[in-house]
Formats: structure tokens, sequence, C-alpha cells
């Protein structure tokens, strides 16, 4: 993976709290669960720019989302509510490592 790639998949969003990179976060604040084939524990702290169908976040890899399929993401609410509505509750993104 490089800054330079761009991945596909979708997005939903999650209660956030204290994630697999051993931080806490709130669900105010701008973070992603990377999926858990793309996830590893070197990309904590890492930044994404996320493009959705209502504009687009950059969010900081803080968790790990064993649900989530390659090329999926889990964002904060916060971070969700920048690219779609809450009600939307899933949708397409495409996203790369800034």
């Amino acid at each position: 993976m490089s800054a330079r790639d761009t991945y596909s998949g979708q997005a939903t969003y999650y209660d956030v709290g204290l994630g697999a990179c051993g931080t806490f976060h709130q669900d105010t604040d701008f973070v992603a669960a990377l999926n858990t084939a793309q996830y590893n524990p070197g990309l904590c702290g890492s930044k994404i720019r996320v493009t959705g169908p209502g504009g687009r976040v950059d969010v900081t890899v803080a968790d790990r989302c064993p649900g989530c399929g390659h090329g999926d993401l889990d964002l904060s609410p916060a971070a969700f509510q920048e690219i779609a509505p809450l009600s939307a509750g899933r949708v397409a993104v495409t996203w790369t490592f800034l």
C-alpha cells in the first residue's frame, strides 16, 4: 500500500472508544477503523482521505474493523456525517492514504 493507491469499498459508522491501536477516541473525532485485510499496527495514526457521495473527509486510522471486507472502512459518526447522513448507514467510498 502506498500513498498513491486508491481503494474502493463501503463505509459504515460505529461507536468509537478504545481501538485496536490502543488509543481512546470519541464519536466526535475524525477516526476510522481499517478493514482486517488491510490493517496492520504500523498503520495506526496514518491519515486517510475518504470520498463519499456527499463530500470528503480526512481521518486517522485508530482501530481495526473485523467485520469489514477489503477496501471497507468503519468511520466515527462525525466523520461519516461529512460524506453522508447517518441515516444512509452504508455508502460507497473511495479512499487513499495521505
